[in-house]
This record gives structure tokens, sequence and C-alpha cells, in this order.
């Protein structure tokens, strides 16, 4: 399927497991430089887990961060909208991992009683809902499946820095382009949505959540992954460290392709 055939899908499930035939997810962290990404995010969620907590990972991709916390003996709990990513998972699961997979919608987490988790990962959804009253709905199931004491996590795709990265790595003439609105430098919301650091604050502020931390989860590494993927070891670990200083000083936020939102009620 062509990008452009994928406007044409008004279903949004239909769309969003049309995308994923596209962009391939379970190779999405693979590289030195995707990979900042994921160990940002375990060692922000490490910060927090104690022995025995439960975790949701609602949108859960292809069971990275679901996985990860298994192997670990955490009790994880997957919900994935794409079927094929839900076979996936299911394919990688080990006999010995306390992991429950399901598909199902962000938008609908009935199948589980009010405080049922201490942790909820909230990765994948907020990359897709458009309409605002879904973005609410997604968030008000997050907190009402969250603990009262729990933590949750909300991944955004940081507007303002995706201008840079498709001018600077994928279309030099993107800025000549109508990909987004030269007044506002609001990218066009497709083939995900885009979320500036300030509209993502307000998303959990006006549903009374509380924002303990602000990371910039993959910081600089789209922008210059051709070098970081070509690091040794030893200097791709010293990379790492440098970036994990980095992604926790307001002044880097703004220029990571994904911010990641530590919240409690």
């Amino acid at each position: 399927m062509k990008m452009e055939d994928l406007l044409k899908i008004e279903n949004e499930e239909e769309r969003v497991s049309a995308i994923y035939e596209i962009f391939d997810e379970d190779s999405r962290l693979s590289s030195k430089a995707t990979r900042v990404e994921f160990l940002t995010t375990v060692r922000q969620i490490e910060k927090y887990l104690k022995p025995n907590m439960k975790i949701l990972d609602l949108g859960a991709g292809t069971g990275e961060y679901s996985l990860y916390f298994a192997n670990k003996g955490y009790e994880v709990t997957s919900i994935e909208l794409v079927e094929k990513h839900v076979d996936i998972i299911r394919e990688k699961k080990k006999s010995n991992m306390n992991l429950d997979i399901f598909q199902g919608n962000a938008l609908d987490l009935s199948r589980f009683p009010d405080s049922s988790f201490d942790i909820v990962l909230c990765f994948g959804p907020l990359y897709h809902l458009e309409n605002m009253e879904d973005r609410y709905k997604c968030i008000e199931e997050v907190k009402r499946v969250c603990k009262d004491d729990g933590i949750m996590f909300f991944a955004f795709i940081n507007n303002d820095m995706v201008i840079v990265t498709e001018t600077m790595c994928y279309q030099p003439d993107y800025l000549k382009g109508n990909g987004y609105d030269s007044q506002t430098f609001k990218v066009k919301d497709f083939p995900f949505v885009f979320t500036t650091i300030n509209q993502g604050r307000e998303l959990l502020y006006n549903l009374g959540l509380t924002i303990v931390a602000e990371i910039a989860s993959d910081g600089l590494s789209e922008l210059l992954a051709d070098k970081i993927d070509e690091m040794d070891d030893e200097s791709y670990q010293l990379w790492l460290n440098y970036h994990f200083y980095c992604s926790e000083k307001p002044e880097f936020l703004g220029t990571s392709n994904h911010l990641l939102f530590v919240a409690q009620r």
C-alpha cells in the first residue's frame, strides 16, 4: 500500500494497521541510534519499579518493553491494536514469562477494573489518535486502571523536532513543501500525530495529572543516526552516558524527536 492510499481509509483501526504494513515496527529499535530511545525509557521506568509490581503496556507494538520487563520477572499485560504485532509478541514470549497479551483498543480498557496496575506505559496510542476527545479518553482510561500511587508514562512525537529531522535527514526540500503550516509550524498529523511540548503538558494537566518528569527520550539520535551507528561499543556507551545526562535537562527537551512524560495523580 502506498502512503497516499492511507488517507482514503476512514476507519481509524484499519488505518493504523495499514500504517504498520509500511513501517516495520519490529525493527524500529534495533540500531544503536534507535536503541537510545529504548534504553532511556527503560532507565526511567526502572526508577519507579519495585518487586511484584504489575505493568500494563498499552499500545505495545511488537512487545519490546513487555518482553523486556516480563523477562525481568514482572507481571506484564500487553494491549496492542495491530493483529500482526500481537502475533509477533506471542511468538517471542517465553514459557516462563508472566505475560498476558491481548489485541485491543486503547480507548476501551473495560476488561480491567479500576486501579489494576502499578505502572502504565502509553507509548503508542498518542501517536495515532487525531481526535482530541479520543486522546482525552485514552488518558482517562490510563488514569482509571492505574493505582492511586501508581506511575503513568506517556510518549509523544515532538512536532518541532520533526521539522528538523525531516529537512536534514530525509527531505532536503521539506520546508518548501506543504507537510507543515509555514505560519504556525504545525506538522500535518499524518501518518502520525505530532505534538508540541506544551500541548503534551496541557493534555495531562487538563485531566488532573501531575507531571513528575519530562524526558528527551531519544534526543539527537535520529538527527545523528549515521554517526551514532558507526561508534564502537566504548564510544557508544560514553555517548549513552552523555545522552542520559542531557535527557533530563529541561533545555534539551525540544531537541528530541520523542518525548517521555512521567505522571501521577
